[in-house]
């Protein structure tokens, strides 16, 4: 059985096509520049790179490209192999707390919730019509990033702010990067053969986000009402105070989209170092001696290790802390950093399986209170699995 996994943006497409009977991949690749001059897609197949310039008006260009390409490149015969597409859907807000199969309910119903996350879900939708326009019979399957953190209770996801603004607007925390935390957080569980265990789950990334994570339901996430809360990230601020931004506009002359817009693609290690919001360039700057470089990091690995101590606490003393996301599997010096902080609450790095990156690998010493492994994520696959479930009951 093989099945797509997509993830459609506003001018862009990334997809997956695994085989489903051994869960292995098959090519994977992104189009860019959707309905824009200079558009192209690069395939992945059998470690080679492909890339082809190609002209996208819209999305649907770009599945039909791409369906014609499996073809030419001999990874299916035709589409008749192509038994079920899984769709990243960003949002699902509280109606949603798993994925489901795509119907004209769940479209009306997935556009009806673009308030929450404007740039993402009509996104999202256009990758669904589109395939649906090219593929009409083939079964459809929303993953939400949103659905893995609808097990937390109203104490977690509430603001302390009129209940009303919940009832009426639907304002509270409904945290993102489920996906990954979902795979993660089972992935260690199969890999110990345990289903009772109490995690931290850290994806670090250029977005950042950790959740704790009891008996595989999620208790509580970093990330809020938007993917802006929580932990400083790439180009993001994280928790700030909200009144700071009708000071800034006042003190500046910005307008509230200007502030907004540089809370989410200004700040964060971008905005503290001013060099750049990747952290090998924070690292490398460090190196030359670079003190915002240096505050950047400081910064960073604070909230880090705040949240992982908060959420400590809320479980009760968590057994297992997982490090994922592109910094969290290969980020050598920010993991020593944030587990050396942890040595108060039993954390036991090893330098030695520290030396590591891109494998799930236990990385602290066998006496440690707390185990911390490096898991890599893997979300088109668990879109993948989710959808394979679903189509198969």
């Amino acid at each position: 059985m093989k099945i797509i996994s997509i993830n459609a943006g506003s001018s862009s497409l990334k997809f997956s096509l695994f085989n489903m009977e051994n869960k292995e991949l098959l090519i994977s690749g992104y189009f860019e520049r959707i309905g824009m001059e200079g558009s192209f897609v690069n395939f992945k197949l059998n470690g080679e790179k492909i890339k082809k310039d190609v002209e996208l008006k819209n999305h649907e260009d770009a599945v039909k490209v791409l369906l014609d390409e499996l073809i030419n490149l001999g990874v299916i015969n035709s589409l008749d192999e192509i038994d079920a597409v899984g769709h990243r859907l960003v949002h699902g807000g509280d109606v949603y707390n798993k994925s489901v199969v795509i119907d004209e309910d769940v479209i009306k119903t997935v556009d009806e919730l673009s308030d929450l996350a404007p740039l993402h879900n009509p996104a999202n939708l256009v990758g669904v019509k589109s395939f649906k326009a090219v593929l009409p019979n083939v079964p459809m399957v929303g993953v939400f990033d949103t659905a893995f953190h609808q097990t937390m209770d109203e104490e977690a996801y509430l603001y302390g702010v009129p209940y009303e603004w919940y009832t009426k607007y639907g304002v509270r925390k409904y945290g993102f990067h489920g996906t990954s935390h979902n795979y993660v957080t089972k992935k260690i569980a199969e890999y110990l053969n345990r289903d009772d265990l109490k995690i931290i789950c850290c994806h670090l990334g250029n977005g950042s986000s950790i959740s704790a994570v009891k008996d595989g339901k999620c208790i509580d996430t970093s990330m809020g009402f938007t993917p802006n809360a929580g932990l400083i990230m790439g180009t993001r601020c994280g928790d700030i105070d909200a009144t700071l931004i009708p000071y800034v506009m006042n003190k500046s002359g910005k307008s509230l989209d200007e502030v907004i817009n540089d809370l989410n693609k200004n700040s964060g290690l971008l905005g503290i170092s001013g060099l750049s919001s990747d952290n090998r360039d924070i690292e490398d700057g460090m190196k030359e001696g670079n003190e915002k470089c240096i505050l950047a990091q400081n910064m960073l690995i604070r909230k880090i290790v705040g949240y992982v101590s908060m959420y400590n606490t809320f479980l009760g003393g968590a057994d297992i802390i997982c490090f994922t996301g592109g910094i969290g599997e290969n980020g050598i010096d920010v993991r020593k950093s944030i587990m050396d902080e942890l040595k108060v609450i039993g954390v036991n790095p090893s330098n030695e399986r520290n030396n590591v990156r891109g494998e799930l690998t236990l990385i602290t010493e066998d006496d440690s209170k707390i185990a911390c492994y490096v898991v890599p994520t893997n979300e088109e696959l668990m879109i993948a699995e989710d959808t394979y479930r679903l189509i198969n009951k």
